[in-house]
């Protein structure tokens, strides 16, 4: 689904998207509460999602639509993140920010709103296909650009440093390691390799990990990392 309250930015970025065999833009709006009562309709897997809108800004839309508004909340048994299925599947979809403005504050708001991921416009077009299909994989992803600078703060915003916390205490010795690895920005496949183990171990233990801390996806995996003492310094 696309938000933007310009048509011919959510014209463009349709066409861009559909190109993809694997992709279909299922609803458009233009502003928050509209993104919100077309996303409990349609359930989308990815929503595209502005932040600057009049009638209804991106973030507070954002936050309302990663809380359920589908009732329901999926997670992909492939990816270890939230996972969907169109309409027919009634999972939670999961916001991609896509915003003019690099600001930290903007990608803090996306964060601290529940977003999976944080692109610019002016990324390329194959960029924009990619980031929708990693979301709909369940991989968070924040612009290149600001990736390690905004992790790391908006985990020291969100929590005073803190050594581990009781969830990190729960985790095994292997769903640590994983959980640090995925913090370095290490894929599934990277970390198998690190360990010297199967790629769908990684994603088990990885899995198991995200259920015990309470993480959705990959990259709220990593922000709690930050948080809890797991990533590296």
């Amino acid at each position: 689904m696309l938000v933007d309250d310009q048509a011919v930015v959510r014209a463009g970025f349709r066409f861009l998207l559909e190109q993809a065999d694997d992709i279909e833009v299922v609803a458009e709006a233009s502003n928050g509460p509209a993104a919100v009562e077309l996303a409990r309709r349609h359930s989308p897997d990815v929503v595209c999602m502005d932040v600057c809108m009049p009638g209804g800004d991106g973030l507070a839309a954002t936050r309302e639509i990663v809380s359920g508004v589908s009732g329901v909340s999926g997670v992909s048994s492939d990816s270890g993140g939230p996972g969907g299925s169109g309409a027919s599947g009634g999972t939670t979809p999961v916001v991609l920010v896509v915003t003019t403005f690099d600001l930290d504050e903007y990608v803090f708001g996306a964060l601290e709103a529940g977003a999976g991921g944080f692109i610019l416009k002016d990324c390329e077009p194959e960029e924009l296909i990619d980031a929708v299909r990693r979301l709909a994989d369940g991989h968070g992803l924040i612009d290149q650009a600001v990736t390690h600078r905004v992790i790391t703060e908006f985990a020291r915003r969100k929590a005073p440093p803190r050594p581990t916390s009781d969830a990190a205490a729960q985790l095994t010795a292997r769903e640590a390691e994983i959980v640090r690895q995925l913090a370095r920005g290490l894929s599934n496949a990277e970390i198998a390799q690190e360990l010297v183990v199967e790629t769908s171990t990684v994603k088990s233990h990885l899995g198991r990990a995200m259920a015990k801390v309470g993480t959705r996806d990959r990259l709220q995996t990593v922000v709690w990392a930050y948080q809890n003492g797991l990533a590296p310094g």
